[in-house]
């Protein structure tokens, strides 16, 4: 891949001056100049008729569910807990902090259960339909027989991943029957790889980044006539299945009495890697609460790539190499230097900001947290909590009532962490703490 020029990085910095800082890997907040120029989300190319559909989907699989995972009782949703001794004891902001817990999401322990296990259950869906074997009027349980097994025995899945989603899909195409393939990037864990094994995936390692891993296994699986690849850079299904937390947050705020709306905003904070799992839980929030929840992305200063794709203009087209940033984060999940091109154009209109987090403040965090409400999250799921303190100055320049706003850090992963890299972890944002 090329990278440009001096002379072009300059240009390009003078249009723009925020990209000097971004080079420079320091941190930065960017406020999203297209927000206002949206007319309304039926320009888009998904619709909430689409959040519906998969709304009933999630349903119709239930059954299934709660029979090959029973710890889930059928349900992919996570708890909303609010932190109010990590918020008065680490920043001095008003307003209340919640945590949306997608740490605890039961099956794969990270948000990518919603957008991983939707795709391939909407695949394994249409393949049964298609042969006759089932209709959406059935009961779904019937997908966990042998006979089911030995049909999609039949067929392969493959995905490129850092780590979380390739657990995710995994998990839940062994389960089905698929012969599934996960192309690892080289920041992924290398636990994540031994559970992939363990649960009946083949995983294929590789030296360089996510960008590497998803062309090679988009390569090796659509030479194969009965192979389904699903694409991070480009999937509506993988969005849609995340966009369906929006109604499950509806549910929760409305459990807590909590308001939202112009006199009570509501700001969501969701660390961003290629940019899926955050556009699609945006769309589906701007959909439910329309223009009183505010979303902002997060992501590693080594690896801004939603960020300068959207800031650039250039959304896919460009990368962080590009730049010359290494795209080098302990944050394994946001280790991305290409954006998605699907869920670009979408966030492009509904965002409100994007801000830089250090990896160092992820570990500070992450122990910060465990002390205050014993909350334990891997690295790149406490992006989000530094928020409120981030977006200050969009928050006077819109005169929104600080007081009333209800922030949530959304953390995307962390249950299935084995408890000796927890406190690795743990023990790291300590020693970072104790260095000031």
């Amino acid at each position: 891949m090329m990278v440009f020029s001096q002379q072009e990085v300059v240009k390009w910095k003078e249009k723009y001056p925020i990209l000097d800082d971004i080079i420079n890997l320091n941190p930065v907040y960017w406020s999203n100049p297209h927000l206002h120029e949206q007319e309304n989300l039926d320009s888009l190319p998904i619709s909430k008729e689409d959040m519906a559909y998969a709304e009933k989907l999630w349903e119709r699989f239930r059954p299934f569910l709660r029979n090959v995972f029973p710890e889930s009782d059928g349900i992919i949703e996570s708890p909303l807990r609010q932190i109010t001794k990590f918020k008065d004891n680490q920043m001095s902001v008003e307003g209340d902090l919640y945590v949306k817990c997608d740490n605890e999401l039961p099956i794969v322990g990270s948000i990518k259960a919603r957008g991983g296990l939707y795709e391939i259950l909407h695949y394994a869906e249409c393949l049964a339909i298609d042969a006759g074997m089932v209709s959406a009027n059935d009961n779904y349980e019937v997908f966990a027989t042998d006979q089911f097994k030995k049909f999609f025995s039949q067929y392969a899945i493959g995905v490129g991943s850092t780590g979380n989603l390739g657990l995710s899909i995994g998990t839940i195409s062994a389960q089905l029957g698929f012969n599934v393939s996960v192309y690892m990037s080289s920041d992924a864990k290398q636990w994540k790889k031994d559970l992939l094994r363990s649960r009946g995936a083949f995983v294929y390692e590789f030296s360089g980044d996510f960008s590497e891993a998803i062309r090679s296994g988009r390569e090796q699986t659509i030479n194969d006539p009965k192979a389904y690849f699903v694409d991070d850079e480009d999937s509506k299904h993988l969005f849609l299945g995340y966009s369906v937390a929006a109604f499950e947050l509806q549910k929760q705020l409305h459990e807590k009495k909590i308001k939202v709306n112009k006199e009570n905003p509501l700001f969501v904070y969701l660390p961003c890697g290629v940019g899926g799992s955050p556009g699609g839980i945006t769309f589906g929030l701007k959909h439910v609460f329309g223009e009183h929840v505010h979303c902002f992305f997060v992501e590693p200063t080594h690896s801004p790539s939603v960020m300068i794709g959207l800031l650039t203009g250039k959304m896919e087209n460009v990368s962080v190499q590009d730049f010359g940033i290494d795209n080098q984060t302990e944050a394994d999940g946001l280790a991305v230097g290409r954006p998605s091109a699907f869920a670009t154009k979408v966030s492009d209109k509904l965002i409100s900001g994007i801000y830089t987090v250090e990896d160092n403040e992820l570990y500070r965090y992450l122990t910060r947290l465990a002390d205050t409400e014993d909350i334990f999250l891997e690295p790149s799921a406490t992006a989000g909590l530094i928020g409120p303190a981030r977006v200050q100055k969009y928050i006077k320049e819109n005169e929104l009532p600080e007081e009333n706003i209800t922030h949530i850090a959304w953390a995307t992963g962390g249950s299935l962490v084995p408890e000796q890299d927890m406190k690795e972890f743990y023990a790291q944002g300590k020693r970072l703490m104790e260095k000031g």
